[in-house]
């Protein structure tokens, strides 16, 4: 896997992996108006683009959650044609199955919505998702990393039955545009895997928002360490 797309949402949790890789921002990648940012470079053998959603010109504010990440992994795709999608960012955690503030996590099994509810007969199951992870045991195994089901929303907080499905999945990790990557990715076959940073756990009284900006900057540090080493172990082991 020697040509790999990096889709992030945020800025902030972007900037010390940008900074680490000495990555060159890539001037007017796309047609006009499309607001993200790209990014370029490599590690060692591996080429790499990383791409940020940028700011809503109506809002000024990150464009996070899934119609950006949907969009952005396509164009991410088309472009760059990569082996491989790496979705990495922060994201809420379980503190009930062993997640702790900064714990970065691999992704397993399938990616699942947890705020698609639809039931009727068939796009019940459509609106879980249920897209497949690129198999990332033996990297967690060799790096001692973490891993887990994603679960995906495009809310910060929580209702009571978004809480169900995660736990009916058995979800360990909670963020805002993995099982939309996932969607595109499963689409146009191109095998994926998401890297997540822990900011909040959910099922703790704090209020998630609070959680977040207390611990996005620790999250977004280990985060970058993380990611760095998995992009090594990539160009040294995978095929």
């Amino acid at each position: 896997m020697r040509n790999i797309s990096i889709i992030m949402a945020m800025k902030s949790e972007a900037e010390s992996l940008l900074q680490s890789l000495q990555l060159r921002k890539v001037n007017r990648p796309f047609r006009s108006g499309i607001p993200f940012e790209v990014y370029e470079g490599n590690l060692g053998k591996a080429q790499l683009s990383l791409l940020v959603s940028g700011n809503d010109s109506d809002h000024h504010v990150d464009n996070v959650a899934t119609v950006p990440a949907a969009l952005m992994t396509y164009l991410a795709i088309e472009k760059f044609e990569p082996d491989l999608v790496i979705n990495a960012g922060t994201a809420g955690g379980i503190a009930g199955r062993g997640c702790e503030i900064g714990n970065v996590y691999l992704s397993s099994g399938k990616f699942c919505f947890h705020d698609r509810r639809i039931p009727l007969p068939g796009f019940d199951q459509y609106g879980m998702g249920l897209y497949p992870s690129y198999d990332t045991s033996i990297i967690a195994k060799d790096l001692q990393l973490k891993t887990g089901t994603v679960s995906t929303g495009n809310s910060l907080d929580l209702l009571e039955k978004d809480m169900q499905i995660i736990e009916e999945n058995r979800a360990i990790i909670k963020d805002m545009e993995a099982a939309a990557i996932a969607w595109v990715c499963r689409t146009l076959s191109v095998p994926m895997f998401a890297v997540k940073a822990i900011t909040d756990l959910i099922d703790e009284d704090t209020p998630t928002a609070t959680q977040f900006m207390k611990n996005l900057h620790q999250a977004a540090t280990n985060l970058q360490v993380k990611m760095i080493e998995v992009l090594r172990y990539l160009q040294n082991h995978e095929g």
